[in-house]
């Protein structure tokens, strides 16, 4: 009797260890479809789209974000860099589409990334870039490089963002929409957006749709401008002065409001 019941006693602590394992153990989840043997869905084809937009990167906000990280866009020596080429995506009506396949894999010569230094200044965007969004323009690398240099250039950039003073201050996204159709005859105010994110809301992008032709177009509802910066003010960081010179305090004398969710891309 006393055996058995030494016996009855382990059979009970190793239930309460085992359920104690239980319920440390993480919870369950249903396989991936890779385990039941699925496909991966297929990939947008290159060359089907609806129009283009450009992206306008304000460089001195992206700089702000990188902190003490090495980054040649961003070098004390280097350019001071404005406004630069983010990229130029192909869009449908709603949605985009992105890695599409391509007889080249995405594949950017070091030649190309190189040449587009001058308006891309960060060579792992320039092979993002093709990667992501060029290999679904159908042009191949050559083509979608000599399309995006092109539309970059034809968009004239405003006077006090061509060649911004180095303080900071603070503008309505209105404002910049209105000052990039004064400097460019045929742009609307449905074919332009502006992306705001970050402490003080930032200015990060302005966006601009073109036709598959090169012309300036309609955006689509990608761009609708309540989700990418529905603020009143958009505070603008200044560009670094040249190396050498003085250098202001980034944030000057404003006093920034609380930070905000990055906009979704």
């Amino acid at each position: 009797m006393r055996e058995l019941v030494r016996t009855a006693a382990c059979l009970a602590a190793a239930l309460v260890g085992l359920s104690g394992a239980l319920a440390q153990r993480a919870p369950y989840r249903e396989p991936s479809p890779a385990w039941e043997g699925a496909t991966p869905l297929p990939r947008d084809p290159a060359g089907t789209f609806d129009y283009y937009l450009l992206s306008l990167s304000w460089s001195p906000t992206y700089c702000a974000g990188r902190g003490r990280q090495p980054d040649p866009q961003c070098g004390p020596r280097g350019r001071p860099f404005a406004f630069v080429l983010h990229g130029l995506w192909p869009q449908f009506e709603r949605g985009w589409p992105q890695d599409c396949p391509s007889p080249d894999r995405g594949f950017v010569p070091r030649s190309i990334a190189e040449r587009m230094g001058d308006i891309m200044p960060n060579e792992r965007l320039v092979f993002h870039a093709y990667r992501k969004h060029g290999t679904c323009s159908g042009l191949g690398v050559e083509g979608y490089f000599a399309l995006a240099r092109r539309l970059y250039q034809k968009v004239k950039v405003p006077q006090r963002f061509a060649a911004p003073t180095h303080e900071p201050f603070t503008i309505a996204p209105g404002e910049l929409v209105d000052a990039f159709l004064a400097a460019n005859p045929g742009l609307k105010a449905d074919m332009i957006a502006v992306v705001c994110a970050g402490p003080g809301n930032r200015l990060r992008e302005v966006r601009i749709c073109f036709d598959r032709g090169g012309n300036f177009r309609a955006c689509g509802p990608n761009e609708k401008q309540s989700k990418l910066c529905s603020a009143g003010h958009m505070y603008v960081p200044p560009v670094r002065p040249l190396w050498g010179s003085s250098t202001p305090s980034e944030e000057g004398s404003l006093t920034l409001p609380g930070p905000r969710e990055e906009a979704p891309r």
